[in-house]
């Protein structure tokens, strides 16, 4: 139960303060209208960190099934309780996007463009190519695992305490430097949960779910995380316990 309700309120805090981040940036007449990528990708990293702050002492703080498959990869957390991680992520992402959905509750339809409600629940690329986009995304989760292993690797000697903060940092840094083409899920709750939330809910006029990308920033970031973890174990640990 602390694994359940920790990834779940942790996860709802996450994409609370990360999709609103958005919302805020892209809903008419929200006092953060048009402030750019930069109020989005502190959003997310602040966002992360106050959600690690919450949840890290009851489940570990995982937030994020690509994080949580790293973690039984290096067998910090047994592979039986992956389910648990990845019903509890997704519930909380659920949730989190309705929370959203009632924080600006007015804004949706006073906003006539039905793509930008989409984007304040999921991701959507810059530039559709599949394959490539599937490319960001697997870069994008392997920086993740591997900043998140080298933070909590016992040679750095960072302060239990200081870690969600350096993981927000993470975090704002892959969305800076890497989330312009995809929009960075690096996260298949953070994306998944949110875009089957959005099917659901009355916002107005607006677009499809687009269920025919929705694959991409599932399954990419579950590879890329089994590619960093096997990069840091392989060529930076050297398989010692990390």
């Amino acid at each position: 139960m602390n694994i359940f309700w920790g990834e779940l309120i942790g996860t709802m805090l996450l994409i609370l303060l990360g999709n609103g981040s958005v919302a805020n940036v892209l809903l008419k007449r929200s006092k953060g209208y048009h402030s750019g990528w930069i109020v989005i990708s502190a959003g997310w990293g602040f966002g992360v960190a106050i959600a690690v702050y919450v949840s890290a002492w009851s489940s570990g703080g995982h937030l994020n099934p690509a994080v949580t498959l790293g973690m039984c990869i290096i067998e910090k957390t047994p592979w039986s309780d992956f389910p648990i991680y990845f019903f509890s992520q997704m519930l909380g992402a659920m949730l989190g996007a309705l929370l959203v959905w009632l924080s600006y509750f007015p804004h949706w339809r006073l906003t006539t463009e039905p793509h930008y409600k989409l984007l304040c629940f999921c991701t959507q690329p810059a530039v559709r190519n599949k394959k490539w986009n599937c490319v960001t995304e697997v870069i994008g989760t392997a920086v993740l695992l591997l900043g998140i292993l080298g933070i909590f690797d016992m040679h750095n000697g960072v302060p239990s305490g200081a870690a969600p903060y350096y993981i927000g940092i993470l975090i704002f840094a892959i969305g800076l430097s890497l989330g312009g083409p995809t929009g960075y899920a690096i996260n298949p709750a953070r994306d998944l949960g949110p875009r089957i939330i959005y099917a659901f809910l009355p916002l107005g006029t607006k677009t499809s779910p687009d269920w025919s990308y929705a694959w991409v920033p599932f399954f990419a970031p579950l590879l890329g995380s089994a590619i960093g973890t096997w990069v840091y174990l392989t060529f930076v640990a050297k398989l010692l316990p990390v």
